[in-house]
């Protein structure tokens, strides 16, 4: 059987800035690895001024620029996911159309366990006072914020969510049993506390702070029964 890879494309007029996340640490190593494949656009790329405008004043007065239909649209065709008509290509059913918004739905562990069964995830990162209501209306599948704040465009929070996503996927951690036991796998549930050497930490006219005795008693029985009752 095939193993599974996830394409993810973050579209922004910013690229260096998610570039350098998405090719280091784990999720480099899933590219190397062949389980992910990860793909930064530039939005301008689909305008056709000189100035490659991708905003414009926002239609009934107020301050700020919106992000025009017309790029998101364009990157979309290019990716063979939507018509010129708008319509969703055979292509688009294992794909998810993601803008990064602050009115979006929270984004949580399990929304991640669920977009990781797609084969591609496409995040439409915002600007400004944000995109026109239009992608998010008849070009997305889905609007997701990572918390109740406002940041000053969308590529925090696409790297966020393809970091989520991205890890569940096979063979991009190391070791898949990682994944059991991490916060929020149950939803409300918390990984417990964890300690390394040294077991006893000195300071400097104090004590010091030593690990807790039933870690390093090898009563693995209890060991476990005290995880369970100490979550982070």
């Amino acid at each position: 059987m095939k193993a599974k890879k996830l394409r993810v494309d973050i579209i922004t007029i910013f690229p260096e800035m998610v570039e350098p996340y998405m090719s280091g640490s784990i999720l480099g190593r899933g590219q190397k690895a062949k389980a992910l494949d990860l793909r930064v656009h530039q939005l301008r790329k689909w305008t056709h001024d000189n100035h490659k405008t991708v905003d414009d004043k926002p239609f009934g007065g107020g301050p700020g620029m919106v992000m025009k239909i017309a790029p998101f649209h364009e990157a979309l065709v290019s990716l063979k996911l939507r018509t010129k008509d708008g319509k969703k290509t055979a292509a688009a059913k294992k794909t998810r159309v993601i803008v990064t918004s602050a009115k979006g739905k929270p984004f949580t562990q399990q929304e991640a366990v669920r977009l990781a069964k797609y084969d591609q995830l496409v995040f439409l990162c915002g600007r400004y006072e944000g995109i026109d209501e239009r992608v998010t209306e008849y070009l997305a599948d889905e609007e997701f914020s990572i918390g109740p704040y406002v940041l000053t465009g969308g590529e925090l929070p696409a790297m966020v969510m393809a970091d989520a996503v991205a890890r569940l996927i096979p063979g991009v951690l190391g070791k898949a049993e990682s994944l059991a036991r991490e916060s929020h796998t149950v939803a409300g549930e918390l990984e417990h506390a964890q300690y390394t050497r040294p077991e006893f930490y000195p300071l400097k006219g104090k004590k010091g702070w030593k690990v807790p005795d039933i870690l390093l008693s090898g009563n693995h029985k209890k060991i476990e029964e005290w995880r369970k009752s100490k979550p982070r």
